[in-house]
């Protein structure tokens, strides 16, 4: 599962608004947890959840919240229930504002993958003046379990950083598709695909 997380998804470019609301959910769940924790639950995640529906979700009500605090195929926290509803409000306001929230959330890192080269682990950070910057505009927007590093995490889940160490055969691969939407945005998949 973990293997898996990384060799097909983890820092491969997403512009997908319910693949990103699905990441940012995830991410926010994390807190405190393990990733493999919520790992296993993601499938979970998105049958509660109703695979990600941005408006679906926006709709939920405190009835929602208390079917959801008794769903144990989810991280049973009512905070982070709750979150998950105030960030699906939040990305439709963005998107009532005029602007696209896929573009929104990528504004962090100037449009485009950051193309990082670390040579082991221990030197990838925990936040970076990016992550601080989402962190600080996603909670004046109302988003919910948005710190730095939670949005690091996101950075790095959706492929808007490149952060697999050198070494790791991945990282060639989302060198390369970034540096393709480097030479030609217009024409790049965004999928971490030539």
């Amino acid at each position: 599962m973990f293997l898996a997380y990384h060799d097909e998804e983890w820092g491969v470019a997403s512009r997908d608004p319910v693949h990103l609301f699905e990441l940012l959910t995830l991410e926010g769940a994390q807190a405190g947890l393990s990733w493999a924790t919520i790992l296993r639950k993601r499938s979970g995640y998105g049958a509660a959840f109703e695979r990600f529906d941005i408006e679906t979700v926006a709709g939920y009500g405190p009835d929602d919240v208390e079917r959801l605090m008794g769903d144990a195929r989810i991280v049973r926290n009512r905070a982070k229930i709750e979150s998950t509803i105030a960030n699906a409000r939040a990305l439709q306001a963005v998107t009532a504002a005029g602007t696209d929230p896929v573009d929104y959330l990528w504004s962090f890192v100037g449009g485009h993958p950051i193309r990082n080269a670390w040579p082991r682990p221990g030197g990838v950070p925990a936040e970076t003046a990016e992550s601080k910057a989402m962190s600080r505009d996603l909670k004046r927007r109302g988003f919910r379990f948005v710190g730095p590093t939670v949005c690091y995490s996101f950075i790095q889940a959706t492929g808007m950083v490149n952060d697999h160490v050198v070494d790791c055969y991945r990282w060639s691969e989302i060198d390369a598709a970034a540096a393709r939407v480097e030479a030609r945005p217009e024409a790049a998949s965004g999928d971490g695909s030539p």
